[in-house]
């Protein structure tokens, strides 16, 4: 089973990709700045994900939509969350995360593959306590964007799930969040292995309770 995974070079990503490694199966990791074993993928970048889309020759069983960012904390509502800041934003979260499927789709049929979209609770509109519009806004749009590909992409064969990690101990969630990045990509790989044609569409937390959408 040949598992892509973006953004691998620190957190969440890291976790997963070293999990499955350990497992033993073919493991693509990428990153903006790649380390050893790393693939470059800016997925802002059209160009940088065409090439990604080249070097990949083989069928994709499980593609792990993980790159993001969150610029926003701390932004004041009266003066801050600059235009720039929307727009890198949304590159990363939302454009960068199509343009990665879009470009993989040959090799996702190949294999009748499944997607994981990294999401965020922050993605709920349910659950709304305000703040960092930026980023609720951007991991809302791609949690649609999943929901509305797991329709388009079900007579192909592919699963599209979407997944909220957790509070998880990493630069964007904190030293004081609640779960190590290992505890994390043990849930979520457990969440991945569930994903089928008839759980498709699904936004579920690592530790497998639905998410309010």
């Amino acid at each position: 089973m040949t598992t892509l995974i973006t953004g691998t070079n620190r957190g969440i990503g890291r976790a997963l990709f070293d999990m499955y490694t350990a497992q033993g199966g073919p493991v693509i990791g990428t990153a903006r700045h790649p380390g050893p074993g790393e693939i470059a993928l800016d997925v802002t970048d059209p160009d940088s994900v065409a090439r990604l889309a080249q070097a990949v020759t083989q069928p994709l069983d499980l593609l792990i939509c993980n790159a993001g960012v969150l610029l926003d904390r701390g932004q004041d509502l009266d003066s801050g969350y600059p235009p720039a800041m929307w727009a890198q934003s949304f590159a990363t979260n939302v454009t960068g995360c199509f343009l990665t499927i879009q470009a993989l789709l040959p090799q996702l049929r190949q294999a009748r593959g499944k997607i994981a979209i990294i999401s965020s609770q922050m993605a709920s509109d349910t659950r709304a306590p305000g703040g960092t519009y930026i980023y609720r806004a951007s991991k809302a749009a791609v949690l649609n964007l999943g929901r509305n590909l797991a329709t388009d992409l079900k007579v192909s064969g592919i699963a599209v799930g979407i997944y909220h990690p957790g509070w998880v101990q990493t630069d964007m969630g904190g030293a004081g969040a609640a779960i190590r990045p290992e505890t994390s990509a043990q849930g979520l790989a457990a969440r991945f292995a569930a994903l089928s044609l008839d759980s498709t569409g699904c936004f579920e937390s690592y530790d497998g309770t639905p998410m309010p959408f």
